[in-house]
């Protein structure tokens, strides 16, 4: 990555950082100053769908071309965005119990996201359970587009069509039908653009880790 972009992505999350705490936010019934939680939890999850298309493209391109570094990016990807969904849950749970009264109420979002990442977390099992590489690449990379397929509609789909207590589920509004207010849109457009970015710069460093890893092994096996 561009050092420029790197710095970029830090200016911006610092900005995020203090207007989201401080910045006027619009006074909504039940929400009223958690609604700065907007800024911080549901960039987790647009960060998390954005990295895990990466990753999941990374695995065809792989099955495509059988290259190494494919697999080893796909990899790459697929932790930094569960990681970024595991981020997503805490500050959801975190949420949740000041506008609905306890961590976890079962909504479908939740449950939904909850089994989203234990299907991603089962992507690594698999990794760590064969030994052969290439064997290895083939079977994360058949796997993770399925896990792919898997999440759109346990996060995305299923939510809308049953009651859920997020905005722009089962018959709730979302944010821009009720908000109106464009000086969320000045942090929060921003917080998804900084925290992919970050998320971009975390997957290449752990390629680069990776990498040379390698390079350790085989010049000891030289």
């Amino acid at each position: 990555m561009k050092t420029w972009l790197k710095v970029a992505a830090v200016i911006i999350l610092v900005y995020v950082h203090i207007a989201g705490l401080l910045m006027e936010v619009p006074r909504l019934a039940i929400l009223n100053e958690t609604i700065r939680a907007l800024y911080f939890h549901v960039p987790m999850w647009f960060g998390m769908v954005l990295l895990y298309a990466a990753s999941v493209a990374y695995s065809i391109r792989y099955l495509r071309t059988q290259n190494p570094d494919d697999d080893h990016r796909s990899e790459a990807f697929a932790h930094t965005g569960t990681a970024f969904g595991l981020l997503g849950v805490f500050t959801g749970m975190l949420w949740a119990s000041y506008t609905w009264g306890s961590p976890w109420h079962g909504d479908p979002k939740q449950n939904g996201a909850a089994i989203a990442l234990l299907v991603y977390l089962a992507y690594f099992v698999l990794r760590g359970s064969v030994e052969n590489p290439e064997q290895r690449a083939r079977l994360s990379a058949v796997y993770n587009v399925f896990a792919f397929a898997a999440m759109i509609p346990l996060i995305f789909i299923i939510p809308r069509l049953t009651s859920s207590m997020h905005p722009g589920s089962g018959g709730n509004p979302g944010f821009n039908a009720y908000d109106l207010d464009s000086r969320m849109r000045l942090v929060f457009y921003p917080a998804v653009a900084a925290w992919f970015i970050v998320g971009l710069w975390i997957a290449s460093l752990r390629f680069r880790i990776k990498k040379i890893s390698e390079k350790i092994n085989e010049q000891e096996f030289a």
